[in-house]
């Protein structure tokens, strides 16, 4: 696929350009816990035993995946450079505002270790005049951020990440070449990653709910590892108690605490127990998902029985993940279980329901997952248009052009237009005609039957499709944002220009899905169309919309105002971005 180009030069992309297009194209993942193949720098599932295997693939073990990382990281970094305050609210933003875990990670990595730490500004004669901003004290606050039941916390795996991610060679040379560690120093720097890891376990140790909740939850050996990483020195030796963590004296004798007779919490295993005995178990205790299955005994494994004992404790993130084993344990014929799992679809705020749909063997399961990631594309437009009556206009390549990239054009959309409300939403088809379509129902099974029948042929004029949605309703005080899909080649700028003001419409921003087939040409008719008209402009590779978490936030950026290129930017998501408060400890 033929790279795409910004209407600027990569110099002139000014901070809110280059945030925006983090956003739009960064990868979703740093972490994966499976074996995967890596192919030009980008992570992918490792093939099936007897599946075709992609040309220059390597193998790559699970954990941190360092060029994905590497590609972040630098894209945080320029940002830094350009704007350190933009960089800081979008630090806060991260945390606060999305789901976006990994992200969160690389944001309080630099957070802790970039330049501006508080810093005393001196007048001429010497006396300081003030002290600069304490970005550093920012990223503390991310790691130590804490809300009740909120799902947006840094959780201790996040915490531990930070300092993985920061140890990480390569990016410790990114850290070293910006100026924040000594060139010649071997170990990598660090900045108050220890400082803040230490107050983390020390609030944990002081609130004893806090951190048996986290045993609970399955991580035990998590915070281990950052004791040990942080240098952690418990107060007491509950602390050990609860992580069932016996101790011993170091060679250098100087623990004084949890050497003594401790009173270990630990977590039998179930060997031994009948079904019923580890059901009373799980309900007495209030045990969780995590914490049973790794206790079962391998003659029993994991029954429908035990299974229902531990259903209370799993979130609605764990009940999708875990449909197939729902089904294959026949729970879902419980009317309980099935509520619960019907209330769980509808609170998606991702799409990896449509890859869970793949193991399942119920068409009725399958439809219902996709109904999730429906759901999620819903929820990330609503919030996207919440303050404002947004209307969409989807014009959709299907010229000759197209030709091997139709298909995937097809998947994305498929993935997309469900969200949208059918009475907001106008959609046409051009070539050198445009051909207006209209899905029956805002569903996913919807739109592939209204895509279903679209080939690539024939010639390409953008405003052809304009012409063919002229006297679609866009209502007094609505904003229009036009998405393109397709590879950009055609009529010149200012002629696309032109349809719409000929057709009526008063657009307010435009983006392009990039698509183009193979080594195929891109043009420049979108980009150069937005600048004629002067408004926002932003552009996605619509292989983003593979990834099943990268979708709603491309949704939401897409559609909360797209910076201008060449334009004066409108009040949208940069400027949401910046009215975030910076967060404090």
């Amino acid at each position: 696929m033929a790279t795409a180009k910004p209407l600027l030069p990569e110099a002139q992309l000014g901070p809110a350009e280059k945030l925006l297009d983090l956003v739009l194209s960064s990868s979703a993942h740093l972490w994966h816990n499976r074996p995967g193949i890596e192919v030009n720098g980008t992570w992918l599932p490792r093939p099936k035993k007897g599946a075709p295997r992609p040309k220059n693939a390597r193998d790559v073990t699970p954990g941190l995946h360092v060029a994905a990382a590497v590609r972040l990281y630098g894209k945080l970094l320029e940002i830094y450079r350009l704007n350190a305050d933009l960089m800081a609210h979008f630090a806060s933003y991260a945390l606060t505002q999305t789901d976006w875990r990994d992200l969160k990670v690389a944001c309080a990595a630099l957070m802790l270790v970039q330049a501006r730490s508080g810093q005393p500004v001196k007048e001429d004669d010497g006396s300081v005049a003030f002290y600069d901003d304490d970005f550093r004290r920012l990223g503390e606050a991310m790691l130590l951020f804490y809300e009740k039941k909120s799902t947006r916390m840094i959780t201790p795996k996040a915490v531990l990440r930070v300092a993985q991610l920061l140890e990480t060679p390569e990016i410790a040379a990114l850290n070293r070449k910006a100026g924040f560690g000594d060139p010649a120093a071997k170990k990598p720097p660090l900045g108050r990653w220890k400082r803040a890891a230490q107050k983390w376990l020390a609030l944990r140790e002081t609130n004893p709910a806090m951190l048996k909740g986290l045993v609970k939850a399955g991580f035990k050996e998590t915070i281990k590892d950052l004791a040990r990483k942080a240098g952690y020195k418990p107060a007491t030796q509950n602390f050990f108690e609860v992580l069932g963590w016996k101790q011993k004296q170091s060679e250098g004798g100087h623990r004084t605490v949890g050497l003594g007779t401790l009173k270990l919490d630990k977590q039998e295993r179930f060997d031994g127990l009948s079904e019923a005995e580890i059901c009373e178990a799980v309900e007495t205790q209030r045990l969780s998902y995590k914490d049973v299955v790794g206790r079962l005994p391998k003659d029993l494994g994991l029954t429908p029985a035990i299974m229902a004992a531990v259903f209370p404790s799993l979130s609605d993130r764990d009940l999708r993940i875990l449909t197939p084993t729902l089904e294959e344990l026949g729970l879902m014929a419980d009317p309980e279980i099935r509520a619960r799992w019907e209330q769980a679809i509808g609170t998606a705020t991702d799409q990896r329901a449509l890859n869970i749909a793949k193991n399942v063997r119920s068409k009725e399961l399958r439809e219902k997952l996709e109904e999730a990631a429906d759901n999620a594309a819903r929820g990330a437009i609503t919030e996207a248009t919440k303050d404002v009556d947004v209307r969409v206009m989807f014009l959709i390549d299907k010229s000759g052009s197209m030709q091997g990239a139709i298909e995937q054009s097809k998947e994305a959309l498929t993935r997309i237009l469900a969200g949208f409300p059918v009475e907001k939403l106008s959609i046409a088809t051009f070539d050198t005609m445009g051909t207006v379509l209209r899905p029956k129902a805002a569903t996913r099974a919807a739109v592939q039957h209204m895509l279903k029948g679209i080939n690539a042929d024939g010639g390409t004029v953008h405003g052809a499709a304009v012409r063919a949605l002229q006297g679609a309703a866009m209502p007094a005080g609505s904003r229009l944002v036009v998405i393109v899909v397709g590879d950009e080649a055609g009529e010149a700028g200012d002629q696309f220009a032109r349809s719409f003001r000929e057709s009526g419409f008063d657009v307010s921003a435009m983006a392009m899905l990039v698509s183009v087939a193979g080594h195929g040409a891109r043009g420049n008719t979108v980009r150069s169309c937005a600048a004629f008209m002067k408004v926002p402009f932003s552009e996605v590779d619509v292989a983003q919309f593979d990834d099943p978490y990268q979708v709603t936030r491309v949704l939401k950026a897409l559609l909360d105002a797209p910076v201008a290129v060449g334009a004066t930017p409108q009040q949208g998501w940069v400027e949401r971005v910046m009215k975030t408060k910076l967060l404090e400890i």
